[in-house]
């Protein structure tokens, strides 16, 4: 067929996929079916059903490990196949291809019951469109649907259009974002996942395309669907994250605050902001060399300290570290080619190549964006992930970082690979656009693994699915605003929602800064019981900065940050161990309770604290309470459950709560995790009595 219309697709001349042949059990146990599309190879799985056409043409480890098919018995029925494991069952209709998977005779998932005039499905329940495929499913009248990634709008994607693609979004006000990850859920009991590196399209009940069925439009040659069959969404992320891999539990350094701005323009001012610090009291335990800050706009990035301010950093290193702090230092996968190191890599061949010359890619960036203090860039060469031997160069340069003191990297962008760019492996644009971002995670995780002495921990921007294995990541460049700040919290819940389970925000907003104390507090305050915890944006972001009423209410929050370090660290335990996020919106935290679903910006932290941040200037609060007594914590106080509450905050409060009963642990009062040891201290349990 000709190009697909996303806008307007003509269903009525996209032709179904049909079963043209007999079943065939294969020797890994997938069952074959021959259709008109090729060749379409089916499983049963200890988590729900893979379906595929054609193997990927590369492998990126995306997946953990290939799933096992469960054995399975093979029966005709009156136009299809029925494979049965235990009380597992797949069927599969043949004119036109379509499925139902059901567990212990509940329907898991299907294709959709949305019918038309003149044909059985309005949409086509399999489709090959060109060099690319469109799947739809069932969507119940009311289903709603969670993750996609990192997504700045509702967190219940059903009426969106979702575009897996990363971008470096400039900003949380659009649908495009830093984060994708073809994976979606709902808590009906039924998840799926699209295994694949491509752009991919979701119509989630999009009325355009259909108000009642889930459609999705694949732009890859080979189709690897997965189903997952998970009761609830803490299941579903479980079998989601066994697939691709859950992140390890960071070091407790990383859960204090990192300090950062765009930027400390010279040693003496991040020397002296570090000490006014610690003067003052702040805790803190990181302190960020942004892009600007270390390197020569110029000539980045080649893992050289700008040599007019910095001929030795060793001494501002040094003196930071007797200040306790931990360094973390900016990066970017891309070499301007004013450095002589790009026409080095390029001769090795290590950089992406111009399809069209052979040469080496040259990336221009978009002008638009850049003003007085984000200078325009020149041209760059992007490294060359998939050639080995430039994935170790890029790897192993970071050594010389650690064994100065570095302690973090904070690796930026990973988004710009564009149509022409040709890697060493063959990929090419889309074939290679979005999986850049992971194995440029993958790179420098593997470097901090290796060479950083307090442990692996990084910041990365852009994702992909798997990327939550090379913690951590924050939330790109957000508008200095409420409205900012509100998006800021739904995208981190939504990439939680998508099985990445740290995520940070910057605190203050990037952009646009208006110095408004009310604004930078209540967004301090949020983050506290996020995973990680960083001031960042253009100017400075340190709590005196605001003024003395927003210094004392900030600095309370950091304090109170400090103390949580013991349930934050076990809130990070069970991440690793289950794949839940720190950070759970009211859809997976209380899967029996339809009712909380609505409250999109209010979150649990870890398994008991019910935060509701402030997104209001006049402080006031609607916090929904789900079933049960709550108190609130840390000040006390009893709350009846299963209705909302309106509360007006002072600017020192939080609206946060905890069930009759629970017990929070408390560590002492500290001014960075080096007075703790390796693990958190506790000096005392709040009771929520």
């Amino acid at each position: 067929m000709g190009a697909f219309d996303v806008d307007a697709p003509n269903w009525g001349r996209i032709p179904a996929v049909t079963v043209t042949g007999a079943a065939a059990v294969e020797a890994d146990g997938c069952v074959c079916l021959e259709t008109d599309a090729g060749p379409l190879r089916v499983a049963l799985l200890d988590c729900g059903a893979r379906l595929q056409f054609g193997a990927a043409a590369r492998d990126y480890e995306i997946l953990l490990r290939e799933p096992a098919a469960l054995p399975v018995r093979v029966e005709s029925y009156d136009g299809g196949t029925r494979l049965v494991a235990g009380q597992r069952v797949l069927e599969i209709g043949h004119a036109p291809l379509s499925f139902s998977l059901s567990v212990a005779g509940r329907t898991v998932q299907s294709s959709p019951s949305d019918g038309h005039f003149v044909r059985r499905y309005r949409l086509p329940p399999f489709a090959r469109l060109g060099d690319g495929w469109f799947v739809s499913v069932e969507l119940g009248h009311e289903t709603p649907v969670y993750g996609l990634g990192e997504k700045w709008g509702r967190l219940d994607k059903r009426g969106q259009l979702v575009r897996s693609f990363n971008h470096d979004a400039l900003g949380v006000n659009a649908e495009v974002s830093y984060k994708n990850a073809p994976f979606a859920w709902s808590p009906e009991g039924w998840g799926l996942f699209v295994h694949t590196v491509a752009p991919v399209v979701h119509g989630v009940g999009y009325a355009p395309w259909s108000q009642r069925a889930y459609g999705l439009k694949i732009d890859d040659p080979s189709l690897d669907l997965f189903l997952f069959d998970g009761a609830d969404g803490a299941q579903i992320l479980g079998q989601y994250t066994a697939l691709t891999g859950r992140a390890p539990v960071p070091p407790l350094w990383s859960l204090g605050l990192i300090l950062s701005k765009a930027y400390y323009r010279t040693s003496e001012e991040i020397l002296a902001v570090a000490r006014e610090v610690r003067e003052r009291g702040m805790p803190c335990d990181t302190i960020t060399f942004d892009g600007r800050a270390w390197q020569d706009t110029e000539t980045r990035f080649a893992f050289e300290w700008d040599p007019s301010r910095y001929p030795d950093p060793r001494p501002v290193i040094d003196a930071l570290k007797a200040l306790d702090f931990r360094v973390c230092v900016w990066e970017y996968p891309l070499v301007s080619v004013r450095n002589p190191l790009f026409d080095e890599l390029a001769a090795k061949g290590w950089l992406l190549k111009d399809a069209r010359t052979g040469e080496a890619y040259r990336y221009r960036w978009d002008l638009e964006p850049f003003g007085a203090v984000l200078t325009p860039l020149p041209e760059s060469g992007l490294l060359d992930f998939t050639h080995p031997a430039a994935y170790a160069y890029w790897r192993d340069r970071h050594r010389e970082l650690f064994e100065l003191g570095v302690d973090m990297i904070k690796p930026d962008f990973g988004e710009q690979v564009e149509p022409h760019a040709l890697a060493a492996d063959g990929a090419q644009g889309d074939a290679l656009h979005n999986v850049y971002a992971l194995l440029y995670n993958r790179c420098v995780y593997e470097a901090a693994s290796r060479y950083a002495k307090g442990g692996a921990f990084l910041f990365s921007r852009a994702a992909w699915a798997g990327s939550q294995r090379y913690p951590a990541q924050w939330g790109g460049d957000p508008q200095a605003d409420w409205g900012g700040l509100a998006a800021s919290i739904r995208g981190g819940l939504s990439w939680g929602l998508t099985g990445a389970p740290y995520y940070a925000t910057d605190v203050g907003g990037f952009y646009g800064d208006q110095r408004d104390p009310l604004l930078y507090v209540r967004w301090a305050q949020a983050s506290v019981f996020s995973a990680h915890m960083r001031l960042h944006g253009i100017g400075a972001r340190e709590p005196w900065s605001y003024g003395p009423e927003a210094e004392r209410a900030a600095m309370a929050a950091l304090e109170l940050r400090y103390r949580l370090l013991p349930y934050l660290w076990r809130a990070v335990e069970q991440a690793s161990a289950t794949g839940l996020p720190v950070q759970r919106a009211m859809a997976l935290a209380c899967p029996g309770e339809p009712a909380a679903w609505a409250f999109e910006h209010q979150f649990f932290c870890g398994a008991d604290l019910l935060v509701a941040p402030c997104l209001e200037p006049s402080g006031r609060v609607r916090v929904y309470l789900p079933e049960g007594e709550w108190c609130r914590f840390p000040a006390g106080g009893h709350f009846a459950g299963g209705r909302t509450h309106e509360l007006v905050l002072a600017l020192d409060e939080l609206a946060v709560f905890a069930r009759r009963g629970t017990a929070i642990p408390l560590g002492p009062p500290v001014r960075h995790t080096g007075e703790l040891g390796v693990e958190p201290v506790v000096t005392e349990t709040w009771h929520a009595a």
